[in-house]
C-alpha cells in the first residue's frame, strides 16, 4: 500500500524534513500493519535527525519513537492482536508516517478510555518515569527527589507519580510559568534555574542533607552540580542531554561528593521484551485511568509540520509533551 512518511535523507538541521510518498509491503506472520491516528515527538528524535546519534538503518531516516492508532492487518502467527485494536507502541524509530509495519510483540491495546493521542504522548515519556521510579530507583515514601526540566513530557508525569508514591518532589524550570505548570503537577518544590541557583535552593529546601535521587535529563550544563545536591550514597541518574552531551565526565567527582552511584539508562533497555513492555504500559494505564497522572499536551501539528516542532524542541520553547495527527 501507500502511505507518507516525514523523512531525512541525510543527517542535519530541523529544515531537512521532507514529507514524502512511500510504499508498504503486507505484514510478516508476526507483525501488524497500524494506521497512525497521532505520533508522539521526543527529544531523541532530534538526535538520530540531526546525527548526534547514528542511524545504522536504511535512507532515508525516519524518526519516531511511539505513536497510537488502530490494527489494520494482522499477520498468521499474531495472537494478541487482530483487526480493529485499538493500539500503542513505542519503538526506537519510524513512527513519522501515516501507516507502518511492525513487530507485533512491541505493540500494546489501547483501553478504550484512553484516547489517542493521549497515549501517543506518553508511551516514551510515562513509560520513561515508570522505569525511572519503579527500577533504577524505587522510589518510596519518604524519600526526597529532584527532578530536572520539571515541566517537559517526561518531568510533569515523573513529579505527579513520585508524588502519589509519597516523595517530596523538587523540580527545576526555566521560567515562572514553567514553574507553575510544575507545580500542578505533583512537585512541591520548583526551583527556576535562571534566577537560582538549584544546588543552593536544593541545600535550602532539604536542611542541608540532599536528596536521594536526581533524575537529570539536561545533561552537560546541569553537570557536575546535580552531584552536588545529592545525600552521600545518593544516586544521579542521566538519562537525556538536551543541553549537549557531558564532556567531563570524572568518577572521581563521585567519590567527592559521597561516594554516588552515578548510571545512564535507556528505556528499551526496561523493556527488551512483550512481557515486560505489557507489565510496563499496564502499570502506566492503570495510574491513567485512575486519574493519578494527567497529560500535558502542549504542542500540536500535522505531521507535515514536524521540522517546526523540532525547532521549538531544540530551542526549549516547549511545555509538556508534543504530538503529531496524521
Amino acid at each position: 500500500m501507500i502511505t507518507y512518511a516525514s523523512v531525512v535523507h541525510q543527517p542535519g538541521p530541523a529544515t531537512s524534513f521532507a514529507y514524502e510518498e512511500m510504499e508498504l509491503a503486507p505484514p510478516g506472520p508476526q507483525e501488524v500493519l497500524v494506521k497512525h491516528h497521532a505520533i508522539g515527538v521526543n527529544f531523541i528524535d532530534t538526535y538520530f535527525r540531526s546525527g548526534l546519534y547514528p542511524w545504522t538503518g536504511p535512507l532515508p531516516i525516519i524518526p519516531g519513537a511511539e505513536a497510537s492508532g488502530e490494527v489494520m492487518e494482522a499477520g498468521s502467527s499474531v495472537s494478541h492482536l487482530q483487526a480493529g485494536d485499538r493500539i500503542a507502541y513505542t519503538v526506537p524509530n519510524g513512527a513519522y508516517c501515516q501507516h507502518r509495519v511492525i513487530a507485533a510483540d512491541r505493540v500494546v491495546k489501547l483501553p478504550d478510555d484512553i484516547p489517542y493521542e493521549t497515549a501517543a504522548a506518553i508511551m516514551v515519556k510515562g513509560l520513561t518515569a515508570q522505569y525511572l521510579l519503579r527500577s533504577t530507583f524505587n522510589v518510596q515514601s519518604g524519600h526526597t527527589i529532584l527532578i530536572h526540566a520539571a515541566a517537559g513530557g517526561v518531568g510533569l508525569l515523573a513529579g505527579q507519580w513520585a508524588a502519589h508514591l509519597g516523595a517530596t518532589v523538587i523540580g527545576t524550570a526555566g521560567s515562572a510559568d514553567k514553574a507553575q505548570l510544575a507545580l500542578q503537577h505533583g512537585y512541591h518544590h520548583v526551583i527556576n534555574y535562571r534566577e537560582q541557583d538549584f544546588v543552593q535552593e536544593v541545600q535550602k529546601i532539604t536542611s542541608g542533607q540532599g536528596v536521594e535521587v536526581v533524575y537529570d535529563s539536561v545533561g552537560q550544563d546541569t553537570y557536575p552540580y546535580s552531584l552536588q545536591c545529592l545525600k552521600r550514597r545518593g544516586m544521579w541518574v542521566c538519562f537525556g542531554q538536551s543541553s549537549g552531551v557531558i564532556e567531563d565526565f570524572d568518577l572521581r567527582h563521585l567519590v567527592q561528593h559521597g561516594s554516588l552511584f552515578a548510571t545512564r539508562p535507556t528505556l528499551f533497555d526496561y523493556i527488551p521484551t512483550y512481557d515486560t513492555l505489557h507489565a510496563a504500559s499496564e502499570q502506566l494505564f492503570d495510574m491513567l485511568l485512575k486519574g493519578h497522572l494527567k497529560v500535558q499536551v502542549g504542542q500540536k501539528a500535522s505531521l507535515k509540520e514536524v521540522a517546526n516542532v523540532h525547532q521549538q524542541l531544540e530551542g526549549r520553547k516547549t511545555v509538556g509533551s508534543s504530538i503529531l495527527t496524521t
